[in-house]
């Protein structure tokens, strides 16, 4: 019905005179109830296909589909009879569901699996399901019919015997060609010590999910939750390879590592950075304290360092966060006045070639509470206490994107500050340990 016959039975309820002499006084006095309490809303309601929840034919079920519930049917026994026999399992055995919708009164049913693309609609639900099923068995029948999926898994030939070894190799040079060399490094340093002794040379098909289950939780028990997520990661991806190539079930599918928040760090204390100060200038012959203090006061990763060079008081370094591919990132950073305190005591060169294992036990002993990489926390945190700009803060340190900085993305891509600028801002880092 139009919206224009519900507009007219509106009008035509409004109207009703039981004043008059009509022919069926109970008519009139029920027309005029209706007239009291009918709206437009009402009638659209009552008559829409939508709200009316029309029973749908035997067959049909609702199943949740993605993210959205959407209601399906599935075939009747005696139209899975009718196909070739080879297609009956398909349908059958896993019950499998034909996802439909009701839109702008019609049916409309969309089959895209299994090598099928088939669609039908109607007014009708039946006949909208009568025209997909003969559709799909039209396709069945078709010379080039798609294969039928073989769910069983294949462990026969060469990869029923393939060792989780083949294909962590396999990942590996992958990996060797896409990831940077540091990247490259840590994923052989992760599968030598801790995956190829353990599951090396089992074959990949016979690994269960089970037994990688129980495997990364002895990491969760010992409290090494990230070595847990990183080898977990990497399981993912091997599993995913060899999965593909047998036909099975990846058994990573189904595991799960509880949650754990990693320890945020925390900037030094004045008198934590005080006594790092005194160390360094104290034992300016040690191996890592022109390193330490370079982290401290320009704020750079450990992997950094390699890259300084130093120029008009204008310390430059290649940003070590870049993936493989793109282009290098060079930044500089200018001598703030508490930096120049302790210039005297740095060899630039020395803290280039310092060994990164070096400062990170010279500094844990130190501070076995902090970490090498809580330096670079220390030096932004003092420039936004001495009132540098948020932005500026950001290009010393190298990040593309900082919280605390409320411009856009844009207008950061727009600006170009001047070496002048940047200059005069460092000058504000300016205090007494």
């Amino acid at each position: 019905m139009t919206q224009e016959e519900l507009i007219q039975i509106v009008k035509q309820i409004n109207t009703v005179d039981l004043y008059g002499e009509p022919k069926d006084a109970l008519t009139a006095k029920v027309l005029k109830l209706a007239a009291d309490s009918v709206t437009l809303e009402t009638l659209k309601a009552l008559l829409s296909p939508a709200s009316t929840k029309e029973t749908v034919p035997q067959g049909a079920v609702a199943l949740t589909l993605g993210r959205k519930s959407r209601p399906g049917f599935t075939l009747s026994k005696k139209e899975i009879k009718s196909m070739p026999e080879k297609y009956r399992n398909i349908f059958a055995c896993a019950d499998r569901l034909i996802p439909y919708r009701f839109h702008k009164g019609v049916y409309e049913a969309h089959y895209r699996r299994d090598g099928f693309k088939v669609f039908a609609c109607a007014k009708d639900f039946k006949e909208m399901k009568r025209k997909f099923a003969a559709k799909l068995l039209a396709q069945m029948t078709d010379e080039h019919a798609p294969p039928v999926p073989d769910p069983r898994p294949i462990h026969s030939g060469l990869h029923s015997k393939a060792r989780f070894a083949e294909y962590l190799n396999e990942w590996l040079e992958i990996k060797r060609k896409t990831c940077k060399e540091s990247t490259c490094k840590e994923y052989e340093r992760l599968s030598s010590t801790n995956l190829l002794p353990v599951f090396g040379e089992r074959p990949i098909a016979d690994i269960t999910r089970q037994a990688l289950q129980q495997y990364l939780f002895q990491f969760i028990d010992e409290g090494k939750h990230r070595t847990a997520e990183k080898l977990y990661q990497i399981l993912c991806c091997i599993f995913d390879l060899a999965c593909e190539d047998l036909h099975i079930l990846s058994p990573m599918k189904k595991i799960v590592l509880p949650y754990y928040e990693p320890k945020k760090g925390s900037a030094l204390t004045k008198e934590e950075e005080k006594k790092l100060v005194d160390f360094c200038i104290g034992h300016k012959d040690n191996e890592a304290s022109s390193a330490l203090l370079v982290l401290l006061y320009f704020g750079l990763r450990r992997s950094e360092l390699k890259t300084i060079s130093v120029e008009n008081e204008m310390l430059t370094c290649t940003t070590s966060k870049t993936k493989m591919g793109r282009s290098e990132v060079k930044r500089s950073i200018p001598f703030t006045p508490v930096f120049r305190r302790v210039l005297p005591f740095v060899d630039f060169e020395k803290a280039k070639h310092t060994n990164v294992n070096t400062i990170y036990t010279t500094f844990k002993r130190l501070f076995p509470n902090h970490h090498t990489h809580e330096l670079r926390y220390n030096f932004i945190t003092r420039a936004k206490e001495a009132g540098c700009n948020l932005e500026a803060v950001m290009l010393w340190a190298g990040h593309s994107f900082d919280k605390d900085v409320k411009s856009s993305a844009v207008d950061r891509g727009y600006t170009d500050y001047s070496q002048e600028y940047l200059v005069q801002e460092a000058q504000k880092i300016d205090y007494i340990l």
